[in-house]
């Protein structure tokens, strides 16, 4: 591992590390300046905050059914979540949370960038940017050669970059959900209990073998955008990559050296709210 990676890797974590511990005990801005960043992903919606500084000062996350393949399709319901959430995080902080930014998946900004301005502007925030998952990501990863690959609820994102420019975005509909779905099956389990037992890390070592198959099906889709391109190293998102050991097969399958962050669940929350300004849009 290079210097400049070895350097990459230890500011994402660190970053993660601070937002996880505010999570659990929210530290108050002396400035009263916040920046959220809301993330409505397919199986999990998270609010994170930053100060003037950009450091985590708190957070909250809720799985939820309001998103699939990265699209809204119960409305009320993502208002609720996320106005509860910013409610939640309000009374901890003793201040308003007015500016966030949002994201979306690759590919959905003509279709479904309205519906996420609306879902955060009637949950009362002001937004100042709109920005797709992968660039949220890259703001923590700090890439400037290779792949991210953004493994979600409902998707698979992959965004290629050379020289700190994007070259290649795409979105193929495997996630998580289809993980869940193995699971269930294997083990004559609903579809809830499923998800519950894969997101438990005490059973991924056993897990592992049962959602090979799908874990291959995602390199395989890696492989078909990466080969017209010269990647040398691939970057885990996205909370399906939490997964222990889902980055040994993904390099495997695909020839390539594969890194992912501590806890990949926050890297795009994150992201969105370093992206976030007073500036509205």
């Amino acid at each position: 591992m290079s210097q400049q990676l070895k350097e990459q890797v230890s500011y994402s974590n660190q970053l993660i590390a601070d937002f996880e511990k505010v999570i659990a005990t929210p530290k108050k801005s002396t400035t009263g300046i916040y920046y959220t960043g809301v993330d409505l992903g397919t199986s999990c919606i998270v609010l994170s905050v930053l100060n003037e500084k950009r450091q985590p000062v708190a957070g909250s996350y809720r799985y939820a059914n309001v998103v699939k393949d990265g699209m809204v399709v119960d409305y009320l319901g993502a208002i609720q979540i996320v106005t509860q959430l910013k409610e939640e995080l309000e009374e901890k902080l003793g201040e308003e949370l007015r500016y966030c930014a949002a994201a979306l998946p690759p590919g959905t900004q003509t279709l479904d960038s309205g519906v996420i301005q609306h879902v955060v502007e009637a949950a009362g925030f002001e937004i100042t940017a709109l920005l797709d998952e992968p660039t949220a990501a890259n703001a923590v990863l700090n890439i400037k050669d290779g792949a991210i690959v953004d493994i979600g609820g409902g998707t698979t994102g992959i965004t290629i970059l050379e020289n700190g420019q994007v070259v290649e975005v795409a979105d193929e509909a495997t996630g998580g959900t289809h993980f869940t779905l193995v699971v269930s099956g294997a083990y004559g389990i609903p579809f809830e209990k499923a998800d519950e037992y894969k997101r438990n890390k005490k059973n991924h070592k056993e897990l592992l073998p049962v959602l090979s198959p799908v874990i291959e099906k995602v390199s395989s889709i890696v492989n078909h955008y990466v080969e017209p391109y010269q990647v040398k190293e691939i970057y885990l998102v996205g909370g399906t990559c939490c997964l222990t050991g889902i980055e040994t097969i993904i390099e495997k399958k695909t020839n390539i050296p594969t890194f992912k962050p501590e806890n990949p669940m926050f890297v795009t929350p994150l992201g969105i709210a370093l992206n976030c300004t007073q500036e509205i849009l």
